[in-house]
């Protein structure tokens, strides 16, 4: 089981442009092999970052609303949303310490 909480279309509003602090969306998909490489180190993120940065996954097969309206044309793509807005965006199954050090920098 996943640290991270699944958000959909429907909460993505309420989860994370609503949050009081930094949050991390992991855009990915069940088929998608780079995904299932970086989950872990979401997962490790969400545990190590709680209550500073909110971890959530938007499966974009079952959310595509959200996926299309922050442009996500490939898989796994990390954003990264402070006071609403989107600040920052990883692609790719990038290293923890690149993702942890583009954190780092919103905290």
């Amino acid at each position: 089981m996943s640290s991270a909480l699944s958000v959909t279309d429907a909460t993505f509003e309420e989860e994370v442009l609503n949050s009081d602090i930094p949050v991390l969306v992991d855009f990915w998909a069940p088929w998608c092999g780079p995904c299932r490489m970086v989950a872990p180190v979401v997962d490790e993120i969400a545990n190590e970052y709680q209550g500073r940065v909110k971890v959530v996954k938007v499966n974009t097969d079952e959310n595509s609303k959200v996926a299309t309206d922050f442009g996500i044309r490939s898989i796994p793509t990390l954003m990264i949303f402070k006071g609403g807005q989107k600040v920052d965006i990883l692609v790719g199954a990038v290293p923890k310490t690149k993702i942890e050090a583009t954190l780092e920098q919103f905290l």
